[in-house]
């Protein structure tokens, strides 16, 4: 019978552990016995010893793998590429060697304990924003070792997940956004002091709520002058080593047409004539249907960040409330709400998946709207 031992850690403090044996390994022929400890309680150990000798009686078992964590994690990415958009994969890749690599790279996978996995999950808790997405990432590679036979048991089901408190005070929609006036104000100064084509393409954000890389994967095909439509099929993304790619929009309900003011068409008409000549004058003298509205001298993609420089650009030269490139997606989305636009067709427009996202910016306008009542009376009071 398999004997559980206490002993003591290098820092003083007090563990269980148990060594068994599990059987004859069948490509060997040899015994095989482990040894696992770390654990917190001895009912612990216990359990994950009763689970080690039923998951062992499976011939496809594989004990005591001397793999790493950074080792199935690199399995992992492997298998995960081809699940995922191209940008989704480089942004994980990047949490994963950032964040969580540094705590776990150099431990066997099987030595990975619970507790040890929520210290670390409550580490990122105390600084990291999207810490949630870490914890799946996680996850995520532990399930890989599972499915592989490394594992038995995923550590990360048994850790607390920590949960931010909302302050009483605090709004639960706060993105950064224009009003009517400060919209107009911004867009008369880009019109008037800086050249083509920025103008109008704060003016399509402002007037469409199109994200950044949609906007600038546009191409002339997209834009149907006959009925007044722009249509959004792909988006410009960035992968590893900054590279520029084209890929799906965000969501199947970013795939989405949607009707342009007559103002905003007639602006897209007189660029794509200079357009053309502006690459004439670089030697681009075929336009193609698969034209890109928006490049570079020499007819490639703009860098994605063209947009977000320029409005830093502006914003400081002229001294204007702060504002992100996406902002202008939730200004729109807001302006089409007090224009008295329904929830259905906002939702539509910006091709928001899940309705609560819609809402989260109702929710905010009507807010407004309430405060402003006070006002409205005190006016009508004073004649």
């Amino acid at each position: 019978m398999t004997k559980i031992n206490k002993y003591k850690k290098k820092d003083g403090s007090t563990a269980y552990m148990f060594q068994t044996y599990i059987g004859i390994n069948p490509k060997t022929g040899k015994p095989r016995k482990t040894t696992r400890r770390g654990f917190a309680t001895k009912q612990e150990a216990k359990i994950a010893l009763a689970r080690l000798q039923v998951h062992s009686k499976n011939p496809d078992f594989i004990l005591d793998s001397n793999k790493t964590f950074k080792e199935v994690s690199e399995m992992w990415l492997e298998q995960y590429k081809n699940t995922v958009k191209a940008s989704t994969y480089t942004v994980q890749k990047v949490a994963l060697k950032k964040h969580i690599l540094p705590l776990f790279e150099k431990i066997p996978i099987n030595k990975i304990t619970i507790p040890y996995c929520q210290k670390q999950v409550n580490h990122w808790f105390s600084y990291y924003k999207k810490y949630s997405n870490l914890i799946s990432i996680t996850t995520s590679i532990f399930q890989y070792a599972i499915n592989v036979r490394l594992l038995t048991t995923n550590p990360m089901a048994g850790v607390i997940r920590p949960k931010k408190q909302q302050a009483i005070d605090e709004d639960e929609y706060q993105a950064v956004y224009y009003n009517r006036l400060q919209l107009q104000e911004f867009l008369d100064i880009v019109k008037n002091e800086y050249p083509d084509p920025l103008y109008l393409m704060f003016r399509i954000l402002a007037f469409t709520g199109l994200r950044k890389g949609e906007l600038q994967a546009l191409r002339w095909k997209d834009i149907d002058f006959a009925n007044g439509t722009l249509s959004v099929k792909q988006t410009l993304a960035t992968v590893e080593n900054w590279q520029l790619i084209f890929q799906p929009p965000k969501t199947r309900k970013s795939v989405r047409t949607m009707s342009i003011d007559n103002e905003t068409l007639k602006l897209i008409r007189q660029w794509k004539v200079r357009q053309k000549e502006f690459l004439f004058k670089f030697g681009i003298t075929h336009f193609e249907m698969d034209q890109l509205l928006f490049s570079s001298p020499e007819n490639k993609p703009l860098y994605l960040d063209y947009l977000n420089h320029n409005l830093s650009k502006i914003i400081k030269e002229h001294n204007l409330e702060k504002m992100t490139v996406h902002g202008f997606r939730h200004t729109h989305c807001s302006l089409l709400f007090e224009s008295g636009a329904t929830i259905k067709e906002v939702q539509e427009r910006m091709g928001h998946t899940d309705i609560k996202t819609t809402m989260n910016v109702y929710a905010h306008v009507t807010d407004r709207k309430r405060e402003e009542t006070a006002d409205k009376f005190a006016s009508f009071m004073q004649g």
